[in-house]
């Protein structure tokens, strides 16, 4: 059974960073597509970064290219979303997800979730 589980979410500044982890276990996940996405109150579940196991290739959503970086560490299991330049418009719950093949920006195409991470910038 694949479990996935975020942390690193909480309350920041504006202008701040955080470093949100996805700790995934229950199969290998060579061939996969790991990503994490958002939700804000009232929102719908939108993109934010996606990494395909094997080769590392990335992929972003467009409010994260060239702010936010995914990365992977596959000797431990975990992926990492790296935000920078944080505003209130990035408050959210931040999940992550995975998919068996490429990276997708459709939500409805992630097998896997995790519970999420709560992050929440102040003003």
């Amino acid at each position: 059974q694949v479990q996935l589980v975020e942390s690193g979410g909480g309350l920041v500044q504006a202008g701040g960073s955080l470093r949100l982890s996805c700790a995934a276990s229950g199969r290998t996940f060579s061939g996969y597509a790991l990503g994490w996405f958002r939700q804000a109150p009232g929102k719908g579940r939108e993109f934010v970064a996606g990494i395909s196991w094997s080769g590392g290739r990335t992929k972003y959503g467009y409010f994260a290219n060239g702010r936010d970086t995914i990365s992977r560490d596959t000797a431990q299991n975990t992926v990492y979303l790296q935000l920078n330049k944080l505003t209130p418009e990035d408050t959210a719950v931040y999940y992550c997800a995975a998919r068996w093949g490429t990276i997708s920006l459709n939500r409805d195409e992630y097998d896997f979730w995790g519970q999420g991470t709560q992050v929440t910038v102040s003003s």
